[in-house]
């Protein structure tokens, strides 16, 4: 199981510092995400200052970029690292693609997601081998590649596709064509066994794929009581979207889910949060004091995850030491 970091949202002044420090750390990874800044601007610096660690986004938004961009992007990062970029797509929801980035949604955003990756990979077999770009589907027309927007071959043109999501669909999409499953932090040890793998699984056996599909979780961790308390209030916010009730319901909490996205609709917050009860926060997080928590996260993920990091993100002013010894326990 690999040990990855996810990058706080802070100013591209303070990426060179927080990369660096995260590969001395030993971290496998580290994932930049797409909420208060540009995800992929980051990484570019990732690159430049560090040698060892891979890197890549957790996630971008596909359907607020095009396949041109997102293939342009991704090829770039992977030269400039020799190979060390993951390029990770997510959908978002509708609220957010239609009313924060002002693009349309899809009738079927699994179907348009697959569209795009074969987008984006047709692209990069154009570039690596000098094939003619005729990608042609529902959402995509792509024909036109001349020399002069043509970038060329890259060393390791093999970039590895993770997708995220919560609920089957996006799950089996990801056996079908993607190297990789973003898991959502709001998840259950149960959600990742009997609902996430089996749909992996399904879309594998569909795609006639070997695999494999390696799949990245990221963990809700508790401490002490104040991150007890932080950690309700993101179960909380992630719970009342309706699109991701299914986590909840499966553990016979579905009302307590759609109380939570009642309460969000009147912006009563304080309320969500007295919702999420103990066995609530045990059930979607680890809880273990700092002492036992590499034992409680290996228990929890050691059968499960092929990469694992923490939903606390890593940055600056941490205790290096500390995050250090976690990382030695993980893998001891």
């Amino acid at each position: 199981m690999l040990f990855d970091a996810a990058l706080p949202p802070v100013s591209l002044r303070q990426v060179s510092e927080i990369a660096r420090a995260a590969e001395q750390v030993g971290f496998d990874a580290l994932w930049t995400s797409e909420t208060q800044h540009d995800p992929f601007l980051p990484l570019a610096l990732v690159a430049e200052h560090t040698q060892r660690m891979a890197f890549g986004t957790a996630v971008a938004i596909g359907f607020a970029r095009s396949p041109a961009t997102l293939a342009y992007t991704a090829w770039d990062l992977s030269q400039a690292s020799g190979g060390r970029f993951i390029l990770g797509l997510g959908t978002q929801i509708r609220p957010h693609i239609e009313r924060r980035f002002g693009m349309s949604w899809p009738e079927s955003p699994v179907g348009k997601l697959n569209e795009q990756i074969g987008a984006i990979r047709a692209f990069w077999r154009t570039w690596q081998t000098g094939e003619r770009l005729n990608y042609r589907g529902e959402h995509y027309k792509l024909t036109l590649m001349t020399p002069f927007f043509d970038p060329g071959p890259i060393e390791r043109p093999e970039i590895p596709i993770y997708i995220a999501g919560v609920n089957r669909g996006l799950c089996r999409l990801a056996g079908e064509v993607a190297d990789g499953f973003h898991a959502h932090p709001y998840h259950s040890e149960r959600y990742l066994r009997e609902v996430v793998r089996p749909a992996i699984a399904a879309g594998l056996a569909r795609s006639g794929r070997d695999g494999p599909v390696r799949l990245s979780i990221t963990a809700f961790t508790v401490r002490d009581e104040a991150e007890a308390a932080f950690t309700r209030s993101q179960i909380a916010f992630y719970a009342s979207t309706p699109s991701y009730r299914p986590v909840m319901a499966l553990h016979g909490w579905g009302d307590a889910a759609d109380r939570l996205g009642e309460l969000a609709r009147d912006r009563r917050w304080d309320e969500m949060v007295a919702l999420i009860d103990d066995e609530m926060l045990q059930t979607y997080a680890v809880v273990a004091p700092q002492e036992r928590l590499a034992a409680a996260l290996k228990n929890r993920y050691g059968d499960l995850a092929d990469r694992l990091s923490l939903y606390l993100p890593f940055g600056p002013g941490e205790d290096i030491a500390v995050w250090r010894r976690l990382a030695e326990e993980l893998r001891g």
